[in-house]
């Protein structure tokens, strides 16, 4: 990966976007495309939509999602606790004890998740995991007035924790799910203008979409506005490949063998015989997942956009999701952007995704 990229995909993930707050990962993006696509533009709902083609006939969206996983805060006590709601889902086992940053207009403030220490918790209370509402956040102040001189109601909180490599080219963040997306459709988008040979008649865009961990709301949206033919949405995929996973329930995908392509009802089995065949031409290493229905993915909000749209779903293998620290392998990440690239320059203006029996 370059250097520069890599300071990129660094920066997107050490940077908070909680669902809902997105702007400041949104002014990133805008930032690193601006010099490589035609047009750079930024929807009500907040979606930042990087194109090469904007007026081609043939219109292919690429959507990573840049919100994450995180806390807001709604109450103040008059201790100066912070109570907080989830935004996206939690294991609120894993939140106990962890450092935060509640992001004020003023800047991020240092604080503790807290609960009743495990000496005072009744018997029962030892047997369940805690509510959110059994927890608070603790900034070192004592008084509500204190507190509310600092924070506002509304305010996000994530997690204290940021990028760093670990052995060989496996690396962990707290926001990978899925700024590592955003990344990739970047990247994708890099790769195809310095390839110089994407189809005139064929526009590309990237999309960092909103709000995907509260319903796929900005990947609706932007296609919506979009209305493209063809697509890929790119998330990350759970890594089985740790103690206590079945196989035979959930299918194999292994950190650093490659990104996965999605096969089931919820991608055009066009799409997918074609993002095959380019890892195939480009002897780019991929895995298949297979998934039954619909995803949780940007891709479910995609296909059924207007009259349709013929949609693929890629993914990164990724250990510990929705966890302060997920981790995965960065060579996945740059063979994704590349299967991506491959796939857009295959297409032409006359390329048809409609599915047809094969054989």
């Amino acid at each position: 990966m370059q250097d520069l990229s890599l300071d990129f995909l660094i920066e997107l993930v050490n940077t908070p976007s909680p669902s809902g707050y997105e702007e400041r990962v949104a002014e990133l993006y805008r930032q690193r495309l601006a010099p490589i696509a035609d047009s750079v533009t930024t929807d009500l709902h907040g979606n930042v939509i990087a194109a090469i083609h904007p007026e081609a006939p043939m219109r292919i969206m690429l959507a990573g999602h840049m919100d994450e996983i995180g806390f807001v805060i709604h109450y103040v006590n008059d201790e100066g606790l912070l109570f907080f709601k989830t935004v996206g889902g939690h294991d609120p086992t894993m939140m106990v004890g962890q450092r935060v940053w509640v992001h004020t207009a003023n800047g991020p403030i240092a604080g503790v998740i807290g609960r009743k220490a495990i000496h005072l918790l009744t018997d029962e209370e030892k047997k369940r995991r805690p509510d959110v509402h059994d927890l608070w956040i603790d900034i070192g102040v004592s008084t509500r007035e204190h507190a509310e001189r600092l924070v506002e109601l509304g305010d996000p909180v994530t997690y204290q924790w940021e990028f760093q490599q670990l052995v060989g080219t496996l690396a962990t963040a707290r926001g990978f799910d899925n700024k590592m997306g955003t990344f990739i459709v970047a990247e994708a988008l890099r790769l195809i203008r310095e390839s110089g040979r994407l189809d005139p008649n064929v526009g590309v865009f990237a999309v960092a979409t909103v709000q995907e961990e509260i319903g796929l709301r900005g990947a609706k949206t932007a296609a919506y506005g979009i209305n493209p033919q063809v697509g890929i949405a790119v998330d990350v995929n759970h890594a089985n490949d740790t103690p206590g996973i079945l196989e035979q329930k959930y299918g194999r995908l292994y950190v650093g063998k490659g990104p996965s392509v999605m096969r089931g009802a919820n991608a055009s089995p066009v799409v997918f015989r074609e993002i095959l065949a380019a890892a195939k031409a480009e002897n780019l290493p991929y895995q298949v997942d297979v998934e039954a229905g619909g995803t949780g993915t940007d891709g479910n909000a995609m296909q059924v956009n207007r009259a349709g749209m013929a949609v693929g779903i890629m993914g990164v293998p990724l250990r510990y999701m929705h966890s302060p620290c997920e981790v995965l392998d960065l060579m996945d990440i740059e063979h994704c952007a590349k299967l991506m690239a491959a796939f857009c320059l295959r297409v032409t203006a006359t390329s048809d995704f409609t599915p047809r029996p094969q054989g």
